[in-house]
């Protein structure tokens, strides 16, 4: 049984009046953190701690717990007054490996989002798993407590590629955890990929997209290799054990994956992202097109209004915070119209739909024009949308634009 607060939580963090003018005419959704894993991956530099770097110092149930307590404040600091409480349209439970709370420990997750904030009809709710922390008897049950959409880490079906990531699961267990999701009732159902490992060949990238699209999952998301600053697989890049990824094999790889995802009927709609029609992660795309948020756990980073927090880091710490009342805020900003225009460029140029040119300053748009003529953006209508070239080159593209 929970313990609820009797009196608000409190912190030194104040979200402004102005930031709750609009709330709920935007996209509202409820992000939660899990910060376990059982093994630490050599290229992630996500905010996770296995059993035995927290030792007695945290466990799964005061995460809950204070998991419970923050959305309540939540719901009271963005419900304050005679503001209604946002319902949340998405919720997506990310980590970490969610999946290591089992199906009963999820279930708790989204009674306490239902609990706190609500759903709105319809709702989006999402949970990332490990496949090899799944089974059929977990997937009904997440099923059962209302979850809409899994999305699985497969990474790779080559195991050698696998050994490199320090990823744990054999490869053919992504491809039976989504088909078992698939037999429980989930319409949804994502697979993650990373490509351009050191060592990874293109038979190797082939056989993985063969099981992809084996699993018939309607969406699928692909990045390329990434070497993180503070991991262990930067130390062997450094030292030379392992070579860093080639940016023309990323590209080449990059065109293998759209080429068989488009031919299997998944559409790209924001650049590593794939789905089948009306299959796209709503919660991701709330991001992308300057939604609200409330993100809850460890580490975790909020947004509403043009104002952003983000809690402390360390499991103990998070729970000890909200067991004495006082919201785990680590720090914050207020994001000015420069900010909000930077960052709206940023993402929304990243997606199928494109950039207004009406958002666009002037000579952003001159910039643009110049992009059009060197094939890197096509002009659709009133708006301007990467090409296929430019997709490889997004980055530069968004860069040229804002300079």
């Amino acid at each position: 049984m929970s313990t609820r607060l009797t009196e608000p939580t409190t912190t030194a963090f104040a979200l402004p009046e102005t930031a709750l003018e609009g709330l709920g005419s935007r996209p509202f959704g409820i992000y939660v953190h899990v910060p376990f894993c059982a093994t630490r991956c050599g290229y992630c530099d996500f905010n996770t701690y296995t059993a035995g770097e927290l030792g007695t110092s945290a466990s799964p149930q005061s995460w809950l717990e204070g998991l419970r307590r923050e959305l309540d404040a939540g719901a009271a600091m963005l419900g304050r007054g005679d503001a209604a409480v946002p319902a949340a349209q998405t919720v997506f439970v990310g980590g970490g490996t969610p999946s290591l709370l089992g199906g009963d420990g999820l279930a708790d997750v989204l009674a306490a989002v239902r609990s706190s904030f609500g759903l709105a009809p319809g709702a989006e709710v999402t949970t990332e798993s490990n496949p090899e922390s799944t089974s059929p008897e977990f997937f009904d049950t997440i099923r059962g407590a209302g979850y809409t959409r899994v999305s699985l880490g497969m990474q790779s079906a080559a195991q050698h590629v696998l050994r490199v990531l320090d990823r744990t699961h054999t490869p053919g267990r992504a491809v039976a955890a989504a088909k078992e999701a698939r037999a429980a009732g989930f319409a949804h159902v994502n697979l993650d990929m990373i490509y351009g490992t050191p060592g990874e060949r293109d038979e190797d990238l082939d056989a993985t997209l063969d099981a992809v699209l084996s699993a018939d999952v309607d969406h699928v998301s692909a990045y390329s290799l990434i070497v993180e600053d503070g991991t262990a697989l930067a130390r062997k890049v450094r030292r030379g054990e392992l070579p860093a990824p080639d940016d023309d094999v990323l590209a080449a790889r990059y065109e293998r994956i759209d080429a068989r995802l488009a031919d299997a009927g998944l559409g790209w709609y924001e650049v590593s992202n794939w789905s089948k029609p009306g299959a796209e992660c709503r919660h991701n795309i709330g991001y992308w097109d300057g939604g609200d948020w409330w993100g809850a756990g460890p580490g975790a980073h909020s947004h509403v209004g043009g104002v952003r927090w983000w809690n402390v880091k360390h499991p103990a710490r998070y729970a000890d915070e909200l067991a004495s009342g006082v919201l785990p805020v680590a720090d914050s900003e207020t994001l000015t119209a420069e900010d909000q225009h930077l960052e709206r460029v940023m993402l929304v140029l990243r997606l199928r739909s494109g950039m207004p040119l009406s958002d666009l300053r002037r000579e952003e748009v001159a910039a643009a024009e110049r992009a059009v003529d060197t094939g890197l953006l096509r002009r659709a209508d009133d708006r301007v949308v990467l090409t296929d070239r430019g997709r490889l080159l997004a980055d530069g593209v968004i860069r040229d634009i804002l300079s």
